[in-house]
């Protein structure tokens, strides 16, 4: 036993044997300094240890094994690059007794292996492990006879087996275990059926080479590469990847409902694919089409449900109103039910945001029972968005419709096409034109993507498309869309929705009922008008969930309190003050303001006018953010006021000796539209003959120079607007008059309407004249 200690040198990548020397270079500073420590010493020795766990570069001691190789430092040489290049001999095998580590620093004591190993056998033992050895050598090109010659000098089994396991080409874990082994014995049969091991591996080899130069005749070299993997992975039990795809494939295509013509036009993709070269790229090109094809649904459909009563039942569940909506959709069941063969049709439900258009399409495909599809296209420029890439470009793919029809798995979806008043024309192209053969029933049975390049049957898929606009959606477009305006609701509307829809499930989603809050009519009404300004219901849901939240974590915080009835002072409490007040009329008469009514995206509000003159030359100012149209507005109604100077009894030099200002308020707010033409005249005229106009009179329409007063749109929102405001007398244009007439009572309650033909009917009535 000794009782010194020695340095180690934990050996992570190489393995020493006994009798044996390794070269290496180390950069690493701790190895440095231990075998400058080890340099030093007058012995030169140290313990070379092989860690169990290789990636801990600090083991505990724990964890290093109990056999080292006692070993001598034979050189140690500094180089040029910053590396030690160090020359070890192994000496023996010694069994570690104890470890001792100062931070990364190990050393050990150690006791010699009494070797109680008999020779009597070792004459058999060598002769075995010798005969294996020149067999080994034989069979495993890169291994060099001239071992042989060493091993005849050996003279005791341990060195035998040590020096054979230290030039055999096995793997460092399996040396690892060589040193490990102190019985030779051993280590003999375990070199044996290593080599044994590598000896089947390179015949496997060998039998492989065979099998493939069998068939190589006249072939390419491509070939060979492809039949040598081939046998290699039978040999292996394994099935190729691309033979397993094209199995799988054909497997599909079997069980594909489509057209003769899709299932041959797929057959001969298939076959394609098979000839190809899995180094191609047109391989991945074809895999790809391949799972387009096979995966999108072409005759795949769903069952509507034919009960009228329910799908009623389910759209009045989810949306209050939007009657023209739902009858549309009923008379389309109804009369589908009675022939069993109709086109599905295409809807396009135009709107302010907010207002339900999109969640309503979605209830509708929730009660026909029908998959849902949806896109948004606002903002699209490039045609191939909707038709597809061709598949000579690199990365193509189909269209947004193809795309929505295979995510949806039917046939017969309901598809939303979004935001379709948004859509952008530029040098990429025109994709409200690629939407024809999309929207149009005519032609859209035999919808062609350029992905595909096989016709696709779309008259079995109902299209609903959304817009804010009708103005802004492509003519070529809006002739094949059934228009449905979906429109903003009233204060009373909304009223309802509150207390029907959205409070019931506000509760329900903060973990509420109605026994702990309740909200008073006064207080939603509130919320509506001073916390909301829009033309849907979004904001006012955010509203209310934003109340339930304060009061579950009062509820949580004082649970003294189980009840609260939202009323209009805990809404001060919680939401603070009002957010929003609309416009109200100041006084009864006025000079040089007249209300406008404006149709916005947050619904109907009224649009005071002003206007005032100085001394000048004649000219026109315009402000508060007015657009194009607005503008020339102004101007055909500055031009019409001058021409009719005498019919008004203005004065002339009031005309064209003074600069006239038209301002219209909220100058941050951008403002534009051809409705605003009567009011803009009847503020000049209030202004220069000096006649003020009743501040609850109102008025909207466009007029022409010769002051034929022009239709207008969004009627229903500018009236809501002007009756929210305290308006009762509004002036509107006749051609308007089939508008008025579908209103609800509700909202024309307690209002006077004047139908106009010319500007004349209203100055008439306005100024008495």
């Amino acid at each position: 036993m000794s009782s010194e200690k020695f340095p180690i040198f934990l050996a992570n990548d190489m393995v020493l044997f006994p009798s044996s020397e390794v070269r290496f270079e180390t950069e690493s500073y701790d190895e440095r300094q231990i075998f400058s420590l080890i340099d030093s010493s007058d012995s030169k020795r140290l313990l070379v240890v092989n860690p169990i766990n290789i990636d801990n570069k600090f083991p505990d001691i724990t964890d290093l094994p109990n056999i080292a190789i006692l070993a001598e430092l034979k050189m140690k040489m500094e180089v040029p690059n910053g590396k030690s290049r160090i020359t070890l001999f192994g000496l023996r095998r010694v069994r570690i007794s104890e470890y001792f580590v100062d931070d990364t620093f190990y050393e050990a004591s150690f006791d010699d292996i009494i070797d109680n190993y008999e020779e009597f056998e070792y004459d058999n033992y060598k002769s075995v492990l010798i005969k294996a050895l020149d067999k080994y050598i034989t069979k495993v090109p890169y291994v060099s006879n001239s071992v042989m010659n060493k091993l005849s000098l050996i003279d005791t089994l341990n060195n035998l087996t040590d020096i054979v396991a230290g030039f055999l080409p096995i793997n460092f874990n399996k040396k690892k275990n060589y040193i490990l082994e102190l019985d030779p014995y051993v280590r003999v049969k375990m070199l044996i059926k290593d080599m044994n091991e590598d000896i089947k591996l390179i015949e496997l080899e060998e039998k492989i080479e065979n099998e493939v130069n069998s068939d190589l005749e006249n072939s390419q070299k491509e070939f060979y590469l492809r039949e040598k993997i081939s046998v290699i992975q039978r040999e292996l039990g394994d099935v190729g990847s691309k033979d397993d795809e094209i199995t799988r494939l054909k497997k599909k295509l079997s069980s594909l409902k489509c057209s003769p013509k899709i299932k041959d036009r797929i057959k001969r993709e298939i076959n394609r694919y098979e000839a190809t070269s899995m180094n191609s790229p047109e391989s991945g090109i074809i895999r790809e089409y391949l799972e387009w094809m096979v995966n999108l649904p072409w005759c795949r459909y769903t069952r509507d449900c034919n009960d009228l009563k329910k799908v009623i039942s389910s759209l009045n569940s989810t949306h209050y109103g939007l009657n023209d909506v739902k009858e549309r959709i009923l008379e389309y069941l109804a009369v589908k039910q009675n022939t069993n063969n109709l086109r599905s049709p295409i809807l396009c439900l135009v709107g302010p945001p907010g207002v339900g258009k999109t969640s309503l399409a979605m209830s509708i495909a929730t009660a026909l029972n029908r998959k849902i599809a949806k896109i948004s296209v606002g903002g699209i420029n490039d045609e191939a968005e909707i038709v597809g890439h061709r598949r000579t470009y690199v990365g193509a793919n189909p269209g947004r419709i193809i795309q929505g029809i295979r995510k949806s798995g039917t046939t017969n979806p309901v598809f939303i096409i979004d935001e379709i008043d948004k859509m952008r024309k530029d040098i990429k192209g025109d994709p409200a034109s690629s939407l024809l053969e999309v929207l149009d029933p005519g032609q859209n049975n035999r919808f062609s993507d350029h992905y595909i390049e096989e016709d696709f049957d779309l008259s079995h898929v109902m299209f609903i498309a959304t817009a804010n606009y009708i103005e802004q959606i492509p003519y070529e477009l809006l002739d094949r869309l059934e228009i449905i305006e979906v429109n903003s609701y009233t204060e009373y509307e909304k009223l309802d929705i509150a207390k029907n829809y959205l409070i019931p499930k506000s509760l329900h989603e903060h973990g509420l009922t109605s026994l702990e809050v309740q909200f008073t009519d006064d207080a939603i009404m509130r919320l509506i008008r001073n916390y909301t300004k829009e033309a849907g219901v979004r904001e006012l849901e955010r509203i209310i969930a934003s109340i339930l939240r304060k009061i579950v974590k009062k509820l949580l915080t004082d649970p003294s309190i189980a009840f609260y009835e939202v009323d209009n002072d805990l809404i001060t409490l919680l939401l603070g003050k009002n957010k929003f007040m609309y416009q109200e009329n100041e006084s009864d008469s006025r000079i040089g303001v007249v209300n406008g009514m404006a149709y916005t995206v947050f619904g109907g509000d009224i649009l005071p006018i002003e206007a005032t003159y100085y001394k000048g030359k004649g000219d026109l100012i315009l402000t508060g953010s007015l657009g194009d149209v607005m503008q020339e507005s102004a101007r055909i109604a500055y031009s019409y006021v001058k021409a009719h100077l005498n019919e008004f009894n203005i004065d002339d030099g009031l005309v064209f000796d003074n600069d006239i200002h038209i301002h219209v308020p909220e100058g941050a707010v951008n403002k534009d539209g051809p409705s605003a033409g009567v009011t803009l005249t009847t503020v000049l005229i209030s202004l220069l003959s000096k006649k003020g106009v009743s501040s609850k009179i109102a008025m909207t329409g466009e007029f022409t120079l010769s002051g034929k007063v022009l239709a207008i749109g969004g009627l229903r929102e500018k009236i809501i607007g002007a009756r929210r405001a305290g308006v009762k007398t509004i002036f509107i244009p006749k051609d308007n008059e089939a508008d008025l007439d579908s209103l609800d009572d509700e909202i024309k309650s307690g209002m006077e309407f004047n139908l106009v033909d010319t500007y004349l009917d209203i100055y008439k009535k306005v100024f008495g004249e």
